[in-house]
């Protein structure tokens, strides 16, 4: 395996923690007839690590590892590891990386068994890495100053009868690529998509949220959604600076007459949006209470205002890169 160039994020990543152990990135592979491989068998989280006037922390590091755990329960994984020690994973890996900021993608997957490879994943091994990364803004490094233009997807989120939504799944994100690949080919940087009564659902990564006057909404979780951790600091964000708060069913109309609109995940943090279908939202440009969530969001999250409900878990202090 080719180790990655000096223009790549992970050109600095030298760990990787896998099964209970760090290894070198480029040893961290796994078999080419592992059960997730052929069949989407997998759980993940996508999480960040923030640097802090105190130091690297990790942004609601324990409901991150819950819902790790959550997931794989779902689809029947038993993990060798407790919430706890994938929490420990993840800060280890960052310690020996020594990382101040990054992305972290804890993934558990089946692997490969001799008798395993067939459409009834039990037999599969459980594995699972734990990797870390340098990661900027999702949506672009102008999208949280200038907003995003988006699309209505033609693709739609499947029935909460087919794929359970609030699992975090390898598999349900063929339909987000294929949400996110119509809108980039148009020409759009995100789209969304609605749930199969043909109402808003979420984006291809993120949830979404509407702002009409002094009232924030979003959709609920019977909108074939994943109940984002974003999406939930959003909402305390929200009720803190007063404004009324409502997860309701949103009829796609309203994307066109919304006063604000914004993104919410991981990854894309707290992203404004500016159009739909070409069609601007209020004036085109990123509106106050977007702005105000967004200044609180990144305000917590870098250790810059009191972390009155102790989202941020400390790093502490790096391991030397030969303790592995």
């Amino acid at each position: 395996m080719a180790e990655p160039s000096l223009q790549s994020p992970f050109a600095e990543v030298r760990w990787i923690w896998k099964n209970g152990e760090l290894v070198e990135f480029e040893k961290a592979t796994v078999h080419v007839l592992s059960h997730a491989l052929h069949y989407g068998s997998g759980v993940f989280e996508g999480i960040r690590c923030y640097q802090t006037p105190d130091g690297p922390a990790v942004f609601r590091l324990p409901d991150h590892a819950r819902r790790l755990v959550v997931s794989a329960g779902v689809y029947r994984m038993e993990l060798p590891w407790s919430q706890g020690q994938i929490a420990e994973a993840i800060l280890d890996t960052i310690r020996a990386n020594g990382l101040s900021q990054c992305y972290i993608r804890p993934l558990v997957i089946r692997g490969f068994s001799p008798q395993g490879l067939g459409v009834n994943p039990l037999r599969s091994p459980i594995e699972m890495i734990i990797a870390t990364w340098p990661w900027g803004k999702y949506l672009g490094e102008e999208a949280q100053e200038r907003g995003v233009d988006i699309c209505v997807s033609s693709w739609c989120r499947p029935s909460p009868n087919t794929l359970p939504s609030m699992a975090k799944a390898t598999g349900n994100y063929l339909n987000g690529q294929l949400i996110k690949m119509e809108a980039v080919t148009n020409g759009y940087a995100e789209g969304v998509a609605l749930d199969p009564q043909g109402n808003v659902s979420e984006g291809s990564g993120e949830n979404i949220f509407l702002v009409f006057g002094n009232t924030l909404l979003t959709a609920p979780s019977a909108a074939s959604l994943l109940p984002g951790i974003t999406r939930d600091s959003v909402l305390h964000i929200a009720r803190d600076l007063g404004l009324e708060v409502r997860e309701q069913s949103i009829p796609r109309g309203h994307l066109y007459t919304c006063d604000e609109l914004f993104f919410a995940g991981t990854a894309a943090e707290i992203t404004p949006v500016r159009s739909v279908d070409r069609i601007e939202v209020g004036d085109g440009r990123p509106g106050e209470i977007t702005r105000r969530i967004l200044r609180e969001y990144l305000a917590v999250a870098e250790g810059k205002a009191p972390d009155r409900r102790g989202w941020l878990t400390p790093v502490g202090a790096p391991v030397a890169h030969s303790v592995p």
